[in-house]
This record gives structure tokens, C-alpha cells and sequence, in this order.
């Protein structure tokens, strides 16, 4: 009769090897169905923030435009939306458009072009590899889309 009980409390006290084997096996079945859609969710992120991104850098250049008659040239960049330029054409009616130019969310400048590529400007990130062109993470994100 001892021994039956002393079984019996072994019992309740833990799990055996088996059974936590089942268990990591069936989290490790768990992580590899969810991870990879976790992961792809990521760099849609990254592509919304992108694309919002640009199309408030379009909004600002529109009111400097209201503003001065014509966008800034590529020489003075994104840069004329923060600080005035001093290069020709200095807009006679600058004022500050946004506080502070961001980064894409790769961490480079947003590109601009004026006159643009496929529009009148253009305000482009050029996606996870930081080259023109490209698909799916890479592709370029512009203010034609």
C-alpha cells in the first residue's frame, strides 16, 4: 500500500518527459504556422508608413507652392520645406512646412525630383533595398501611386 501512494504523489507532482515533449512540439507547430504571417505584416507596415509619409511631403509642397508660385527645385530638395532656401528661386513668401523632414521607415531621405519622372514632382521612398525599382518590399513607393 506505501508504494501505490508514493506512485500516485510522483504523479501529481510533475509531467513527465513524454508529455512536455508533446507541448513543445505542438508551441514549436504553433510558431512556425504564426511567425512567417507576423513577419510579412512587418513590411506592410513599413509600406503604409511609407506611403503616408509621402503623401504628407505632397501636402506640404503643395502649400509652398500655394505659397511661392512654383515647388522648390531639386537642388533645394525636401530641405526648402523646413529651412528657406538662399539658392535661386528664393521663395518670396516662405514660411515653415513641417518641423522636420522624416526618414522612410528603411531609415534613408525621401527622394524629389522637379520636374518628376511620372508626375509634375516627384517624392519617392525607394523601398527595403534603397535601390529604383524593384517588387513586393523593394518596389519604389512615390507620390504617383
Amino acid at each position: 500500500m506505501p508504494q501505490l501512494l508514493s506512485r500516485a504523489r510522483r504523479r501529481l507532482h510533475g509531467f513527465t518527459l513524454i508529455e512536455l515533449m508533446v507541448v513543445l512540439v505542438i508551441i514549436g507547430v504553433l510558431a512556425a504556422l504564426i511567425v512567417p504571417n507576423v513577419l510579412d505584416r512587418a513590411d506592410d507596415a513599413r509600406v503604409t508608413a511609407a506611403r503616408t509619409d509621402v503623401n504628407n511631403l505632397m501636402q506640404a509642397l503643395k502649400l509652398y507652392k500655394l505659397d511661392n508660385q512654383r515647388f522648390p527645385s531639386t537642388e533645394q530638395g525636401l530641405q526648402a520645406l523646413i529651412v528657406k532656401p538662399t539658392t535661386v528661386p528664393v521663395p518670396p513668401n516662405w514660411k515653415p512646412y513641417l518641423d522636420k523632414l522624416p526618414n522612410d521607415p528603411w531609415g534613408r531621405p525621401y527622394q524629389f525630383l522637379n520636374p518628376g519622372v511620372k508626375g509634375e514632382i516627384d517624392v519617392m521612398s525607394f523601398g527595403a533595398d534603397g535601390q529604383p525599382g524593384g517588387e513586393g518590399k523593394n518596389a519604389d513607393i512615390g507620390s504617383w501611386q
